[in-house]
């Protein structure tokens, strides 16, 4: 019986670490480089869609833009009763079909009692009773932004029942004040005269659009 010649197996090829190296190196650059071109392309895109968005057509900043608010504001002058002219529609005035007034009183605590008094389709009124505290503005000392709970007291140490208060414009003779949330969900037209004059008005309204308010969604109260 013939004898099997024994093949010996090819020796393996020597590692090239350099080669090895420089393959990793050109898969990370093109990772790096793919990346890179990857996020240029979604900031350019962000870019145009942004610039497609744009402000409203008035010129108004974004809604994202912070609004500001009345500094200082003297809440003893800013007390008494005021009377509301227009508002954008909410959900807890829906039931007034008639004069709507306010009316704040300071507290020895600090706080401000508010009485909020609007007319009912059947004539009779409805009142609600709430208190007023100032939130203070680093750097801006008596700035006029508060916030209001009519919940009972004894759930005051909940956030969730506050509510924004800001004083975004107030004339000199505290006769005239724009009242709204930063969420600008929520605005006020208040005057302490029962009716404000129509052009008085529509210049109120025309400052609260430039700082992105939807007013063509008012409602004039008593009008």
């Amino acid at each position: 019986m013939p004898l099997r010649k024994h093949r010996t197996p090819p020796s393996p090829a020597a590692f090239d670490d350099r080669a090895y190296s420089a393959s990793i190196g050109t898969l990370a650059t093109a990772f790096c480089v793919g990346g890179a071109l990857t996020l240029l392309a979604l900031h350019t895109a962000r870019t145009a869609r942004a610039d497609r968005i744009g402000g409203p057509p008035d010129g108004a900043p974004l809604m994202r833009a912070p609004l500001q608010v009345v500094a200082p504001v003297d809440l003893h002058r800013y007390a008494g009763l005021w009377h509301e002219q227009a508002r954008l529609p909410n959900r807890f005035q829906k039931q007034c079909a008639g004069p709507v007034s306010a009316e704040y009183t300071p507290m020895p605590d600090g706080t401000v009692e508010v009485r909020n008094r609007c007319i009912l389709p059947d004539g009779s009124f409805d009142e609600s009773i709430g208190s007023a505290r100032v939130v203070p503005v680093a750097g801006q000392p008596g700035a006029g932004r508060l916030e209001v709970r009519f919940a009972p007291e004894w759930l005051g140490w909940l956030p969730a029942v506050w509510g924004d208060y800001w004083i975004l414009k107030l004339d000199r003779a505290y006769q005239v004040a724009l009242v709204g949330t930063p969420n600008r969900k929520y605005l006020w037209v208040l005057s302490r005269a029962p009716r404000l004059d129509d052009a008085a008005l529509e210049a109120e309204l025309d400052y609260a659009r430039t700082l992105g308010f939807d007013v063509d969604q008012v409602e004039r109260t008593g009008r």
